[in-house]
Parts: structure tokens; C-alpha cells; sequence
């Protein structure tokens, strides 16, 4: 036969599910508004301390996971991820396309000066496209 609660032991765990009862529905309230999920946010949000939410391991991977899922830093799997030389021959490539239109870019401007400079080289009446 299980020992009777005393008083005391039903007031602390009537207090306990009353603090993981709000921190639950804080959570599901900062996750469906979109709020940042940080631990201070919702030790605020519940009315309980940082430290019981750290301590309370339930509570703690609920948190991380959707912390997790809110900043997609979910893992990338080493299959997936982008090799060394894979980085460098897209930079590489960035690189050069960037030389490229750099280039472009300053004939465009020479040529543009040219215009310009024809344009001004003409009497003003021929100068202002007429209708």
C-alpha cells in the first residue's frame, strides 16, 4: 500500500502541473503567433523561472524542438552539405561573372559617355527630339 500524500506533497505537485500547465499553453501560444521561442521569453510569458524550464527535461526538448523548427536550423545530413571544392569553384565562378559585368558595366558607361558627348556637340535645336 502507497503511503497517504500529506499536505504539503499535494500543494507542491497541485503547483507543479499548474506551471507546466501555463508553460505548455505559453509555448503553443509563442508558436502559433510566431514569437521568437527563447527559454527567458517563455519563463516570462508562464510566470516560472528559466532554471525550472532548463531543469525540466519534458519541457526543455518541446522548447528546442520547436526553437529548432522556427529557425530551420535543422542539421543538414554530411551527404548533403556542400563540399570544399564544390565552394570554391562556385566562388571562383562568382568571381569571374563579377569581373564580367564589371566590365560590361564600364563600356556601357564609355559608350553612354560618347553619346552624351555627340549630343552636346550638336546645334541646340537638333539636339531636343522634336514631336
Amino acid at each position: 500500500m502507497a503511503p497517504e500524500s500529506t499536505p504539503l506533497q499535494v500543494a507542491a505537485a497541485r503547483k507543479r502541473q499548474s506551471a507546466l500547465d501555463r508553460a505548455r499553453v505559453a509555448l503553443a501560444a509563442m508558436h502559433d503567433s510566431g514569437a521568437p521561442i527563447t527559454f527567458q521569453s517563455l519563463a516570462v510569458h508562464a510566470g516560472v523561472s528559466r532554471q525550472w524550464l532548463y531543469k525540466n527535461a519534458e519541457l526543455r526538448a518541446e522548447i528546442e524542438k520547436l526553437r529548432a523548427r522556427q529557425h530551420g536550423s535543422e542539421p543538414i545530413p554530411v551527404a548533403q552539405r556542400a563540399s570544399e571544392g564544390s565552394l570554391r569553384q562556385r566562388n571562383l565562378m562568382l568571381l569571374e561573372a563579377n569581373k564580367r559585368l564589371r566590365a560590361e558595366n564600364q563600356e556601357l558607361k564609355h559608350e553612354l559617355a560618347t553619346l552624351l558627348g555627340e549630343r552636346r556637340s550638336l546645334p541646340p535645336a537638333a539636339a531636343r527630339p522634336g514631336p
